[in-house]
């Protein structure tokens, strides 16, 4: 288990974006007021260039968060040494307050997958699971958050609840958790469970980051609604109400907007983030409300 201390403050309880190389040229001719930036890891791996150029000025003048999609933490075969080094060299290159990784599985084999496939939940895949991240934890030297899934279907074989299974690592482990709040909104609506339940059991104290993006509905072959977690959109106002209630059970917290496909042009983007924005400032005051008035 991870033992150095870490603080999840390091990144301020604002809303940020990820980082696009198509919105370089605009973020740094106008260094708009935005709170962070996250990258994903595999797209940094690389030793040089203008990806790296852009991100060096873009990290001298705003904070960073490291999320990664390649780890394969979740799947049945030893972690790829490799790609951890290459994690484990940028993580030292642009320190970053927040570091996260997927619950989840993409490789198989030689095979990388383009999906980010779910684990059922029994004590197997925990085991494994929990072993991987203190791998992970220990080689940079930090703590990792775990994001929660959006799911389709659930497994036969799974033995725990989703909660159970999140909380566990936790424990076993030390990581904290990325809540993506989308995520549940797709989950609950795909397998037909209460997302306001679910938020409520979340072991929230453990949060350090939280993601929003926009999801496609479509319809299943039996005519029920089928939410995919496609991150081309806004976020939904249904998904806006249940992050109110997260932020109210965990706190103002850092809050990522995801727009990964069909990426809209830096003023859409960033008038995205100020919506969330507004939510998070709400929340804030109410923090110091009682700090002022005891003064």
């Amino acid at each position: 288990m991870i033992q150095a201390p870490f603080s999840y403050r390091s990144i301020p309880p604002r809303a940020g974006v990820g980082l696009k190389p198509e919105h370089y040229g605009a973020i740094l001719a106008t260094e708009p007021d935005i709170g962070w930036f996250e990258i994903h890891a595999e797209n940094y791996m690389g030793a040089g260039g203008p990806p790296h150029r852009y991100l060096t000025a873009i990290r001298e003048r705003y904070p960073l968060s490291l999320h990664g999609v390649g780890l394969s933490i979740g799947a049945a075969k030893p972690l790829d040494k490799d790609h951890l080094a290459r994690l484990e060299a940028l993580d030292d290159r642009y320190q970053p307050g927040l570091f996260s990784e997927h619950l989840a599985w993409s490789s198989h084999d030689s095979v990388f997958l383009s999906d980010l496939l779910p684990v059922p939940y029994d004590e197997e895949t925990l085991s494994r699971v929990a072993d991987h991240i203190d791998e992970v934890q220990e080689a940079v030297g930090r703590r990792m958050l775990l994001e929660n899934p959006s799911t389709y279907v659930a497994f036969e074989r799974s033995t725990m609840s989703e909660i159970d299974f999140l909380a566990e690592v936790v424990r076993r482990t030390g990581c904290g958790l990325l809540l993506d709040v989308n995520n549940i909104h797709v989950s609950a609506t795909n397998q037909h469970y209460d997302p306001v339940a679910y938020l409520d059991a979340f072991p929230v104290g453990h949060v350090g980051e939280i993601h929003l993006a926009g999801y496609a509905p479509e319809m299943d072959d039996n005519g029920d609604p089928l939410l995919i977690d496609a991150h081309d959109r806004p976020v939904d106002p249904a998904v806006l109400r249940l992050y109110e209630r997260a932020i109210a059970l965990s706190g103002a917290l850092p809050t990522l907007v995801e727009w990964d496909n069909d990426v809209p042009d830096w003023t859409t983007l960033h008038a995205e983030a100020g919506r969330v924005e507004a939510v998070l400032a709400r929340a804030r005051r109410r923090e110091e409300a009682p700090l002022a008035a005891a003064v």
